[in-house]
């Protein structure tokens, strides 16, 4: 039985306030309508407190008034229409569809909350998703099943990377029709949402890819239910139809900035620089929906991408971002201002997974090997760059010179690359092997002889 009621308490910005409320759930959708009978107006209950309850609206509540609107419990929480027709086709942060293509017809539809997932019914991530993208697939490598975030700035090139990856990502030991993109974007403008669009178009890839996207202008509320729509799509094609998922979420940090102006209106007690107290628990209920079930075949892999505030690692959107997820890519701007795209800075970067899946039967057996002896090597480079501002380049040993040369090759052949370039794996790993070369042997001390006699003298 649905609940309507004929008079509102008061209208404050973006919420509805009603009171002597019953049977009332948190996060249930509720509709509007105004004394002309006209509805187009939804909304969301966000607090619930004794018999009153507070309602965001989906949109303006311009032309509302406390005497002239009614409002209809419908019991149920915001669903979005799920089937294969989505791929391809793009959608508003509350999943309707915004592409001129109509609207998605089906009878199976998911709440956007999604379900808890028992933890004993996960599977170990396994196997690599090859982005295309060399600096990532040999020091950073994304496995399957992963949530591996991209800790930006402003200014970065974060939006076109997203983009390569989406255009070049491929699982290299399945099926290419088995593999789809679902891409959120939270707070964008108008012509980041155009740029979106038209490279996908562009690329032939569109096909594949389901996109939600929430504009700088659209209601706030709407900025929180994007991912959960998107998540909401990626759940039911992994494991109702056995496709293997990429997830991309851009900005976090938009979307974060929204819980808190949602918790501020809410007159909640802040936390660190304002944000709530639940983003912790509110980001996992996020993150925590990628991975592999036992007994289905597909996945759900995550790279959400957030802009660092004033470039700091430890604001909370990415610090507590860190803590859920398995690593993270971080993006240099001094790197960037060094005309290298895309500037990954390597050694504050980490793929927790990795290790998992690389190597003999995913990559290449020297692929463990090499990535730690690249790491290695670069590490010194930084200590050598130290140095040589200290005593001059020309004061330096013969060993630290190679090590100043491999640093320079190293970002100008390997990190550097272009924004259509694609490099399969065994380009990338072909290439850190090259660059190992100008190394001396006795330098080389994270390479086992057996791997260093097979792949070290080509």
């Amino acid at each position: 039985m649905r609940n309507e009621y004929l008079r509102l308490d008061r209208i404050e910005g973006p919420f509805v306030v009603l009171s002597e409320v019953s049977d009332a759930a948190y996060d249930e959708i509720v509709e509007l309508y105004a004394d002309n009978g006209q509805s187009g107006r939804k909304g969301r209950v966000v607090l619930l407190d004794e018999d009153k309850a507070v309602v965001q609206v989906f949109g303006s509540t311009t032309g509302l008034s406390s005497i002239n609107t009614s409002v209809r419990f419908t019991g149920k929480p915001l669903t979005i229409p799920l089937s294969k027709e989505i791929l391809g086709r793009t959608f508003n942060g509350i999943g309707e569809a915004i592409d001129g293509g109509g609207a998605v017809y089906s009878p199976s539809r998911g709440d956007i909350n999604g379900r808890p997932v028992n933890p004993v019914a996960r599977q170990y991530p396994r196997n690599f998703i090859q982005t295309g993208i060399s600096s990532i697939d040999l020091l950073l490598t994304l496995i399957r099943g992963q949530k591996l975030p991209i800790f930006s700035g402003n200014g970065l090139p974060h939006n076109e990377l997203a983009v390569q990856i989406v255009r070049q990502a491929r699982i290299a030991s399945e099926e290419g029709s088995d593999f789809a993109i679902v891409f959120a974007a939270m707070g964008v403008r108008h012509d980041e949402a155009d740029f979106f669009i038209r490279s996908f178009e562009e690329s032939g890839v569109l096909e594949r890819v389901v996109m939600y996207i929430n504009l700088a202008d659209d209601p706030i509320v709407e900025r929180i239910t994007t991912p959960r729509c998107a998540l909401t799509a990626a759940e039911y094609l992994a494991f109702e139809h056995g496709m293997h998922i990429l997830v991309i979420l851009t900005d976090m940090t938009s979307y974060c900035e929204a819980l808190r102006e949602i918790s501020a209106s809410r007159e909640e007690v802040p936390s660190r620089k304002g944000y709530p107290g639940y983003l912790y628990s509110d980001l996992a209920s996020l993150y925590e929906r990628a991975g592999m079930m036992k007994g289905r075949k597909g996945s759900i892999t995550q790279i959400p991408i957030l802009t660092m505030p004033n470039d700091d690692i430890t604001h909370p959107v990415p610090d507590l971002t860190g803590y859920i997820t398995e690593g993270q890519i971080v993006l240099s701007r001094d790197i960037y201002q060094n005309n290298i795209y895309p500037p990954v800075d390597v050694l504050p970067s980490l793929s927790r997974l990795m290790k998992d899946g690389i190597g003999k039967g995913y990559t290449r057996e020297d692929h463990p090997d090499l990535a730690n002896q690249i790491f290695s090597t670069y590490s010194r480079v930084r200590e050598v760059r130290d140095l040589a501002q200290v005593i001059g380049e020309d004061s330096l040993s013969d060993t630290d010179a190679r090590y100043l040369e491999f640093g320079r090759q190293f970002e100008e052949r390997l990190i550097k690359q272009g924004f259509n370039e694609n490099r399969d794996i065994t380009q990338t790993l072909d290439l850190g092997w090259h660059l190992l070369s100008i190394m001396p042997q006795e330098e080389l001390d994270r390479i086992s002889p057996e791997i260093y006699r097979k792949y070290g003298r080509k």
